[in-house]
């Protein structure tokens, strides 16, 4: 019950409480800080899946909580400034995603709370000391980047005849990108393929990146799970198709237009960090809570840009598929 006048019955005389007592009645409304890398309109389904998981765990905003949002609009170096924000606000749990925004709000604050809802194997970039003791402020979902951006490859063994050289695309600005190209070449050697990384830090980059790409006779393309990248998928993809390319990155590049996609679904993991922040509002400690991973991988093909490409997609790979894209 909120903001009511709490009567105790004594001796069958009503009492009414100090009034310091029925402050102490009144519930708190949370102050969450979200911090995006990308625009504000750019990945609105991660946004409205955290809103909803909030919602599924009874939360109403304005009434239990208040949502301080902050967008870097692809520019990383905004984020200590956006994180420094956040601190001053006084928030009550910050809740962002990727390397670059968890690595950001950690190196800003030491005592509040941090969420991530999505970044690329939290182990291996530092964030956290283990999945099962995370240790410090910070937890929330991450996933095995670099051996899911090593999968992207196979497939292009099965649908192009004769590939030996596949470009890789990142964003240098993201420091974890370079943690994956090691477990990218393994693959790559195991199927005799030769592996062209291409660097993006945003839109005014990428026709700069493929007429690399042209240059180095690239026969196909894994776009890796930058932030910028994601929100830019139509772009890419766009470019990808022009330059005759198959590419590989994440499902909604793949609906996107990319030929395909295997990777994880990003607004089930904004979705289910709003479990974290229910459990820190409630008085769990970051460090204590095991960070999770998804329970899902989905493999989608795009029918319509193999069409486009004069390629045919083997029968057991569309079998394989949770998703095909007609």
């Amino acid at each position: 019950m909120r903001r009511r006048n709490f009567i105790t019955m004594l001796g069958g005389a009503a009492v009414v409480l100090p009034v310091a007592a029925q402050a102490q009645q009144v519930d708190k409304v949370f102050r969450i800080g979200y911090v995006g890398l990308t625009a504000a309109d750019s990945l609105p389904e991660r946004v409205e899946a955290f809103r909803a998981g909030l919602r599924d765990l009874g939360y109403q905003e304005k009434r239990d909580i208040v949502i301080e949002y902050r967008w870097a609009d692809e520019h990383y170096e905004r984020l200590p400034a956006l994180f420094a924000e956040m601190v001053r606000l006084k928030v009550d749990v910050i809740v962002t995603h990727g390397t670059p925004g968890v690595l950001a709000a950690k190196q800003a604050t030491t005592t509040i709370p941090i969420v991530f809802a999505s970044t690329g194997d939290a182990v291996a970039s530092g964030l956290v000391d283990s999945l099962a003791r995370p240790g410090g402020n910070a937890t929330g979902l991450t996933f095995f980047n670099p051996e899911l951006a090593a999968k992207r490859l196979e497939p292009f063994k099965e649908i192009v005849p004769g590939l030996k050289d596949v470009g890789i695309l990142s964003n240098p600005a993201n420091p974890f990108e370079e943690a994956i190209l090691p477990a990218m070449m393994h693959t790559a050697q195991a199927l005799k393929l030769v592996l062209h990384q291409f660097t993006a830090r945003g839109p005014s980059e990428f026709e700069g990146a493929f007429a690399a790409m042209a240059g180095q006779r690239v026969g196909a393309l894994v776009v890796l799970d930058d932030p910028t990248l994601i929100a830019n998928a139509p772009a890419v993809a766009k470019l990808a198709l022009q330059q005759r390319l198959p590419s590989s990155g994440w499902p909604d590049f793949a609906r996107a237009g990319g030929l395909m996609a295997y990777g994880v679904n990003f607004p089930d993991l904004f979705r289910r960090a709003a479990t974290f922040v229910d459990r820190i509002l409630k008085g769990a400690k970051p460090g204590d809570l095991p960070v999770e991973l998804p329970t899902r991988l989905e493999l989608v093909v795009n029918l319509k840009t193999a069409k486009a490409l004069g390629l045919a997609i083997p029968q057991s790979l569309l079998l394989r598929a949770d998703e095909v894209i007609e």
